[in-house]
Protein backbone atom coordinates (compact mmCIF):
# COMPACT_ATOMS: atom_id res chain seq x y z
CA UNK A 1 0.00 0.00 0.00
CA UNK A 2 2.93 2.25 0.37
CA UNK A 3 3.42 2.14 -3.03
CA UNK A 4 0.49 2.53 -4.36
CA UNK A 5 0.11 5.75 -1.66
CA UNK A 6 3.56 6.75 -3.70
CA UNK A 7 1.74 5.84 -7.17
CA UNK A 8 3.87 3.01 -8.17
CA UNK A 9 1.61 1.90 -11.10
CA UNK A 10 2.49 -1.33 -10.88
CA UNK A 11 1.73 -1.45 -7.52
CA UNK A 12 -1.37 -0.52 -8.23
CA UNK A 13 -2.02 -3.32 -11.04
CA UNK A 14 -1.61 -5.72 -8.14
CA UNK A 15 -3.80 -4.11 -6.24
CA UNK A 16 -6.21 -4.25 -8.81
CA UNK A 17 -6.20 -7.32 -9.69
CA UNK A 18 -6.30 -8.77 -6.45
CA UNK A 19 -9.78 -6.55 -5.36
CA UNK A 20 -11.57 -5.92 -8.46
CA UNK A 21 -13.42 -9.24 -8.62
CA UNK A 22 -14.85 -9.63 -5.42
CA UNK A 23 -15.26 -5.46 -5.74
CA UNK A 24 -17.04 -6.31 -8.67
CA UNK A 25 -19.42 -8.92 -6.85
CA UNK A 26 -20.38 -6.59 -4.61
CA UNK A 27 -21.37 -3.93 -6.77
CA UNK A 28 -23.11 -6.22 -8.76
CA UNK A 29 -24.75 -7.89 -6.17
CA UNK A 30 -25.97 -4.30 -4.44
CA UNK A 31 -27.25 -2.78 -7.85
CA UNK A 32 -28.00 -5.89 -9.89
CA UNK A 33 -26.55 -4.38 -13.45
CA UNK A 34 -23.68 -5.49 -14.78
CA UNK A 35 -22.64 -2.00 -16.96
CA UNK A 36 -23.34 -0.27 -13.51
CA UNK A 37 -21.42 -2.06 -11.46
CA UNK A 38 -18.38 -2.29 -14.01
CA UNK A 39 -18.60 1.43 -13.53
CA UNK A 40 -19.08 1.59 -9.59
CA UNK A 41 -15.68 -0.64 -9.71
CA UNK A 42 -13.92 1.31 -11.88
CA UNK A 43 -15.14 4.70 -10.41
CA UNK A 44 -13.88 3.52 -7.14
CA UNK A 45 -10.12 2.66 -8.43
CA UNK A 46 -9.89 5.60 -10.24
CA UNK A 47 -10.58 8.24 -6.96
CA UNK A 48 -8.64 5.28 -4.85
CA UNK A 49 -5.68 6.12 -6.83
CA UNK A 50 -6.20 9.86 -7.37
CA UNK A 51 -6.62 10.14 -3.90
CA UNK A 52 -3.62 8.46 -3.36
CA UNK A 53 -5.02 5.62 -1.08
CA UNK A 54 -5.46 6.62 2.18
CA UNK A 55 -5.19 3.37 3.71
CA UNK A 56 -5.22 2.68 7.80
CA UNK A 57 -4.04 -0.35 8.54
CA UNK A 58 -5.84 -0.15 12.11
CA UNK A 59 -9.24 0.38 10.63
CA UNK A 60 -8.81 -3.25 8.55
CA UNK A 61 -7.78 -5.01 5.83
CA UNK A 62 -7.41 -3.40 2.69
CA UNK A 63 -9.95 -5.69 0.59
CA UNK A 64 -12.34 -4.54 3.97
CA UNK A 65 -11.09 -1.00 3.19
CA UNK A 66 -11.86 -1.21 -0.78
CA UNK A 67 -15.27 -3.37 -0.44
CA UNK A 68 -16.19 -0.43 1.86
CA UNK A 69 -15.50 2.32 -0.69
CA UNK A 70 -17.27 -0.02 -3.69
CA UNK A 71 -20.45 -0.20 -1.07
CA UNK A 72 -20.38 3.46 -0.43
CA UNK A 73 -20.03 4.64 -3.94
CA UNK A 74 -22.86 1.96 -4.91
CA UNK A 75 -25.00 3.57 -2.45
CA UNK A 76 -24.22 7.14 -4.10
CA UNK A 77 -25.47 5.63 -7.54
CA UNK A 78 -28.43 5.07 -6.33
CA UNK A 79 -29.09 8.44 -4.67
CA UNK A 80 -27.52 9.81 -7.47
CA UNK A 81 -29.95 7.87 -9.88
CA UNK A 82 -32.93 7.95 -7.58
CA UNK A 83 -32.49 11.82 -7.80
CA UNK A 84 -31.92 12.40 -11.47
CA UNK A 85 -34.45 9.72 -12.63
CA UNK A 86 -37.22 11.41 -10.15
CA UNK A 87 -36.94 14.71 -12.35
CA UNK A 88 -36.81 13.39 -15.44
CA UNK A 89 -39.59 11.09 -15.35
CA UNK A 90 -42.86 12.15 -16.14
CA UNK A 91 -46.37 10.21 -15.35
CA UNK A 92 -47.91 10.96 -18.17
CA UNK A 93 -48.61 7.90 -20.16
CA UNK A 94 -46.28 5.94 -17.35
CA UNK A 95 -48.74 3.11 -17.30
CA UNK A 96 -49.04 2.41 -21.03
CA UNK A 97 -45.36 2.32 -21.30
CA UNK A 98 -44.88 -0.27 -18.96
CA UNK A 99 -44.61 -4.04 -19.83
CA UNK A 100 -47.72 -6.36 -18.43
CA UNK A 101 -46.55 -9.11 -16.93
CA UNK A 102 -48.27 -12.40 -17.32
CA UNK A 103 -49.32 -13.50 -13.74
CA UNK A 104 -50.28 -9.92 -12.71
CA UNK A 105 -51.66 -11.04 -9.42
CA UNK A 106 -48.26 -12.84 -8.50
CA UNK A 107 -46.21 -9.46 -9.16
CA UNK A 108 -48.67 -8.06 -7.60
CA UNK A 109 -48.26 -10.10 -4.58
CA UNK A 110 -44.78 -10.59 -5.24
CA UNK A 111 -44.16 -6.84 -4.63
CA UNK A 112 -46.23 -6.56 -1.78
CA UNK A 113 -44.38 -9.45 -0.09
CA UNK A 114 -41.41 -7.08 -1.14
CA UNK A 115 -42.50 -3.60 0.65
CA UNK A 116 -43.30 -5.70 4.08
CA UNK A 117 -40.09 -7.30 4.17
CA UNK A 118 -38.45 -4.11 3.37
CA UNK A 119 -41.06 -2.37 6.01
CA UNK A 120 -39.72 -5.22 8.50
CA UNK A 121 -35.99 -5.15 7.47
CA UNK A 122 -36.08 -0.98 8.34
CA UNK A 123 -37.74 -1.32 11.70
CA UNK A 124 -34.72 -3.10 13.09
CA UNK A 125 -31.53 -1.03 14.82
CA UNK A 126 -29.33 0.00 12.29
CA UNK A 127 -26.54 -2.36 13.59
CA UNK A 128 -28.70 -5.48 13.26
CA UNK A 129 -29.92 -4.07 10.00
CA UNK A 130 -26.58 -3.57 8.66
CA UNK A 131 -25.10 -7.16 9.37
CA UNK A 132 -28.48 -8.72 7.68
CA UNK A 133 -27.94 -6.42 4.57
CA UNK A 134 -24.28 -7.01 4.39
CA UNK A 135 -24.95 -10.79 4.48
CA UNK A 136 -28.57 -11.02 2.46
CA UNK A 137 -28.07 -8.56 0.10
CA UNK A 138 -24.86 -8.27 0.40
CA UNK A 139 -23.41 -12.14 0.24
CA UNK A 140 -21.32 -11.94 2.82
CA UNK A 141 -20.09 -14.58 5.46
CA UNK A 142 -20.11 -13.74 8.54
CA UNK A 143 -15.91 -13.90 8.55
CA UNK A 144 -16.43 -11.37 5.93
CA UNK A 145 -18.71 -8.88 8.01
CA UNK A 146 -16.31 -9.07 10.72
CA UNK A 147 -13.54 -7.46 8.66
CA UNK A 148 -15.55 -5.05 6.95
CA UNK A 149 -16.99 -3.28 9.89
CA UNK A 150 -13.91 -3.82 12.29
CA UNK A 151 -16.14 -5.76 14.83
CA UNK A 152 -15.54 -9.29 16.57
CA UNK A 153 -17.39 -12.20 14.28
CA UNK A 154 -19.41 -13.49 18.12
CA UNK A 155 -20.75 -9.66 17.51
CA UNK A 156 -21.60 -10.20 13.69
CA UNK A 157 -23.28 -13.60 14.82
CA UNK A 158 -24.92 -11.68 18.08
CA UNK A 159 -26.76 -9.30 16.00
CA UNK A 160 -27.53 -11.19 13.11
CA UNK A 161 -29.18 -13.88 15.76
CA UNK A 162 -31.69 -10.67 17.39
CA UNK A 163 -32.17 -9.08 13.68
CA UNK A 164 -33.37 -12.13 12.25
CA UNK A 165 -35.32 -13.30 15.36
CA UNK A 166 -37.26 -9.84 15.38
CA UNK A 167 -37.72 -9.95 11.45
CA UNK A 168 -39.44 -13.77 11.98
CA UNK A 169 -41.63 -12.24 14.89
CA UNK A 170 -42.54 -9.15 12.51
CA UNK A 171 -43.00 -11.34 9.11
CA UNK A 172 -45.33 -14.31 11.10
CA UNK A 173 -47.76 -11.42 11.58
CA UNK A 174 -47.40 -8.31 9.58
CA UNK A 175 -50.06 -6.63 10.40
CA UNK A 176 -49.89 -6.89 14.59
CA UNK A 177 -52.62 -8.43 14.60
CA UNK A 178 -53.09 -11.58 17.41
CA UNK A 179 -54.66 -14.84 16.52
Amino acid sequence: MDLVRGRDARAFEVLFDRHAGPAFSLAFRMCGRRALAEDIVQDTFVSLWRTGARYDPARGSVRSWILSAVHHRTIDAFRHNAIREGRNVSDDGLADRLETGERTEVEVERRDQARVVKAAVESLPAEQRRVIELAYFGGFTHTEIAELLALPPGTVKGRMRLGMTKLRSALADPLGVVA
